[in-house]
């Protein structure tokens, strides 16, 4: 198959860890990669962030990374990305009116708003990662997205082909948005089985005696890293490594300023982000890795850990309940002193946490490499194809 992925503001080539570039863009470059492994040949078209990068970019054998110019050619956030999606849609359909891919698959909402919108015969399936309604949900009036974000993503869901959605908690907040359940079909996020492993080099450790937790992702409110230095109070030997986002931005002098006022500043390390080659031998050398976020559509940095072996304590949401329960520890978020409680027994018992480290990746082997998600949405795509050419042919197209 000829398949497009659509992900305006997730470059699967960007650097990960800043505000906007997180799971999105792990998940886009390695489903393309795994589909380009299939035979498939894949263009992922994303939106041009700096007048330096060329039209195309290969990214693996059958997989190349097209650059669309919409708005000004540097960073933008993705909440202020609206007013440009006219001129990508605009471009879009013009590649698409040459070169008419066999199917779409678009990733977050304005995506989807574009693929739609750029051609009525192309079939489409939608990604979200991340829902309007489940985001305002959790941050209200915090919450920064464009007014018309779920109005958008209720006519997305109304129209596209199929619908993935990563998790069983976002089938029901589909479902709850009206989508049709027999086009929801649930595929999960994947790992790479081939660096996230057990074996492996392990990161040299500042205080090899201490006990470590590692909290690693984006550094955004909702991931709840302010619950993870609340709870180091009641965790007066362990240390804790905090990965991700710019280790001198604002943030990170924030989080800093946090653990000072706290009273752990000299046990909580602001590191900032890490080179994506790096995490799986910073992850073998925690003890524990906690996943606190709010609210989670997925948690792609949970099922990393597991796959090292390393046992996960999470937030009780979202792709969590999935994932982690039942080979892990689940907590409510935004609870320090239960996730205290949670991480004090853990941290003094090793031969559980060995025990949920193994559990945790069996799980991961099992479910979600990659090339088991790659050929699961592979089936996806050759139905919403196959109903596609039939209500055409019904219609007289």
């Amino acid at each position: 198959m000829n398949v497009d992925l659509i992900s305006e503001h997730a470059d699967p080539l960007a650097a990960i860890g800043s505000v906007d570039s997180g799971g999105q863009n792990v998940y886009v470059a390695a489903l393309a990669v795994a589909l380009g492994e299939r035979g498939h040949t894949v263009i992922v078209h994303t939106r041009r962030s700096d007048p330096a990068q060329p039209e195309s970019v290969p990214l693996a054998p059958g997989v190349t990374v097209e650059y669309v110019t919409a708005g000004p050619a540097v960073p933008i956030p993705k909440d202020e990305l609206p007013r440009y999606m006219p001129e990508f849609t605009d471009r879009l359909a013009d590649r698409w009116a040459v070169r008419r891919p066999d199917v779409a698959h678009a990733h977050f909402w304005m995506s989807g708003q574009a693929a739609l919108q750029a051609s009525e015969d192309v079939p489409v399936v939608q990604t979200f990662h991340a829902l309007g309604t489940v985001k305002r949900r959790w941050q209200g009036q915090a919450d920064s997205s464009p007014a018309h974000r779920l109005a958008t993503e209720r006519e997305i869901g109304a129209r596209a082909d199929a619908v993935l959605a990563t998790c069983r908690d976002e089938v029901t907040e589909l479902r709850a948005m009206g989508v049709p359940e027999q086009r929801i079909a649930v595929v999960p996020c994947g790992v790479d089985l081939t660096e996230f492993c057990p074996q492996g080099p392990v990161a040299p450790r500042a205080r090899v005696r201490r006990p470590m937790v590692l909290s690693i992702g984006r550094q955004v409110p909702r991931k709840g890293v302010d619950t993870v230095i609340q709870a180091m109070r009641r965790l007066p030997e362990a240390d804790l490594v905090i990965a991700g986002g710019h280790r001198d931005g604002a943030e990170s002098a924030r989080l800093r300023e946090l653990a000072a006022g706290c009273g752990v500043g000299d046990r909580v390390h602001v590191i900032g982000s890490v080179p994506r080659a790096h995490v799986p031998a910073l992850m073998r050398s925690a003890d524990v890795v906690v996943c606190v976020p709010w609210y989670e559509p997925f948690g792609m940095v949970a099922i990393e850990a597991m796959a090292c072996g390393v046992p996960v304590v999470a937030s009780g949401v979202g792709g969590h309940l999935d994932t982690v329960a039942g080979c892990g520890v689940l907590v409510p978020p935004r609870r320090p002193r239960a996730l205290a409680r949670t991480l004090r027994d853990l941290l003094a018992d090793e031969d559980r946490r060995k025990a949920i480290g193994a559990a945790g990746a069996r799980r991961a082997q099992e479910r979600y490499g990659w090339a088991r998600v790659a050929e699961q949405t592979e089936a996806v795509y050759g139905q919403v194809i196959d109903g596609k050419v039939c209500r055409l042919a019904a219609l007289g197209g």
